[in-house]
């Protein structure tokens, strides 16, 4: 394999921006979508994140890498960003839990990681400019052609990016096979069979309905309505993934086809197209939400959640009609982190109940989703 280590780089972005590094690991340069995550644990969780497809991380936490990498803690079966930007990389791993060094794993995978950049200032940027397209390149790679490859990469508006991150067939995932030192096991879901819609769905969100006892067949993104139906499923959980929701349109004409046939529970990706499905709309945020810590108000009883999230657009909150109702708001900016339709068994929110990394006040929800297929498994 031909690993590369480079003396210095720059992180460029599309409006002419440019932020040195010390030194670049990894493959010689890529391009993608120039976001930060505020976490201060749980790179692992993020990098490995399908939601991140065709994205630069930028991590705010100055330090990365010391608790190292390993299987268990993988959200996917590969580290999903196109390239990583720290202040500070661990060379070392130490942690009992460890199998590799982060920067040995991102040599593997090919993934350029930019170190020693000011990601401070990197963060202000993109706050200030919001996320664009951006590249990381080698010292040695000339600026005006760096600029063109980032002007020719793709856009997120418009990107169907789950059909780039979803299972290419059905697969079964009996109850309890997620054996969890960390997490103990439940019971509340045993006997109910819950189909997964792939978008780039992330291990611990299966983890968790798979502790709970369910039954789980993940399904493509492109599965049809009356496929879903013909399998006798309890209820359908929509799943996170990367890209632009409006773009995936084949899986909102299903959803939109099962609601008021089947529970239905929206994560990330599958709130937004959820949303979609009944009829609203989708907008880009300037930089989206990303980090551990997000508030958001359950407005049921004005309760505070403290949230993980990871998503680049939001629901118009302007276009809600009387069948459905807001039932969480993100206190930073007032977008709409959660929805339910007034009668039926649908609902959703933005942010990530399993978090991983993150907090877990958020964890009842897998229950009511489950607590909303016994209801209408008794109908």
């Amino acid at each position: 394999m031909n690993l590369h280590n480079h003396p210095g780089g720059y992180l460029l972005f599309e409006d002419n921006t440019l932020f040195p590094g010390d030194a670049l690991i990894g493959a010689s340069e890529c391009t993608g979508e120039a976001v930060f995550n505020t976490s201060h644990s749980g790179y692992q969780e993020i990098l490995s994140d399908p939601s991140y497809r065709r994205q630069i991380m930028v991590f705010t936490c100055p330090h990365i890498g010391n608790v190292g990498m390993n299987t268990l803690d993988m959200e996917s079966d590969r580290i999903q960003v196109s390239g990583l930007v720290v202040r500070n990389l661990s060379p070392q791993a130490r942690n009992w839990r460890s199998e590799s060094e982060l920067t040995a794993a991102l040599e593997s995978a090919q993934i350029p990681a930019l170190i020693g950049a000011d990601t401070r200032s990197i963060t202000l940027h993109i706050r200030d400019r919001g996320a664009m397209r951006s590249g990381i390149f080698t010292t040695e790679t000339p600026i005006e052609k760096a600029r063109s490859i980032v002007l020719q990469s793709p856009d997120m508006s418009g990107a169907d990016l789950a059909s780039a991150v979803t299972c290419q067939r059905n697969s079964h995932i009996a109850p309890f096979s997620y054996e969890s030192k960390w997490k103990g096991r439940l019971d509340q879901g045993v006997k109910l069979h819950v189909a997964v819609m792939d978008f780039g769905v992330k291990r611990n969100i299966i983890q968790e309905l798979n502790r709970r006892g369910c039954e789980i067949t993940t399904l493509p993104a492109a599965t049809t309505a009356q496929e879903i139906l013909d399998g006798n499923y309890n209820g359908v959980l929509l799943s996170n993934g990367p890209g632009d929701p409006a773009a995936v349109t084949y899986a909102i004409d299903t959803i939109a086809d099962l609601i008021g046939k089947i529970p239905i529970f929206g994560i990330c990706l599958g709130h937004q197209l959820l949303a979609l499905a009944a009829g609203y709309k989708t907008f880009k945020l300037p930089f989206g939400h990303r980090g551990a810590n997000h508030p958001v108000r359950r407005e049921q009883d004005k309760v505070i959640e403290i949230t993980s999230q990871n998503h680049g657009f939001a629901v118009e909150n302007s276009a809600i009609d009387a069948e459905w109702q807001i039932t969480h708001v993100n206190l930073n900016d007032g977008t709409v982190e959660g929805l339910r339709h007034k009668t039926l068994p649908v609902f959703s929110v933005q942010y990530h109940p399993e978090a991983s990394p993150g907090p877990h006040d958020s964890l009842n929800y897998f229950d009511a989703f489950i607590q909303e297929m016994i209801h209408a498994q008794a109908k």
